[in-house]
């Protein structure tokens, strides 16, 4: 299996990122349930435009992140370290993924947002201690 089908493979048994963004030395870092959409290469997420991560992101659109298994067996350890531009999402079509994902988010009329990646590095111990799959 390649590496982006890896990758997508994981991130698809997985919903929640972390995300982390600066501006102006204001750091912030969340959480947010996530839609991957693997010939995007992109995140969907869902974020009020007042919190401290968005306002950092309206002056640095680059942002950094993770999405990791949480486990204690060393041998099954695999998260995803990724780096990407966060920007207002358009495209009606992913939309309507992240809404059918997450039906629920549709009464609180989220804005919704796409990190497109550019970069992204996958450990997964199951293929060999410390193994990294890494994008591009």
């Amino acid at each position: 299996m390649k590496t982006l089908q890896k990758i997508a493979s994981f991130l698809q048994q997985h919903h929640v990122l972390t995300l982390a963004t600066t501006s102006q030395n204001l750091l912030s870092c969340c959480n947010l349930f996530y839609v991957y959409i693997p010939q995007e290469k992109s995140f969907i997420v869902a974020s009020s435009e007042d919190t401290l991560h968005i306002q950092n992101i309206l002056q640095n659109s680059a942002v950094a992140g993770s999405v990791v298994l949480e486990t204690k067996k060393v041998g099954k350890i695999q998260g995803l370290q990724f780096r990407g531009e966060f920007k207002k999402l358009e495209q009606q079509e992913l939309k309507k993924e992240y809404f059918k994902a997450f039906p629920y988010a549709l009464a609180l009329n989220p804005t919704l947002w796409q990190i497109e990646l550019t970069y992204m590095k996958f450990t997964d111990n199951r293929l060999g201690f410390g193994k990294k799959l890494i994008w591009p």
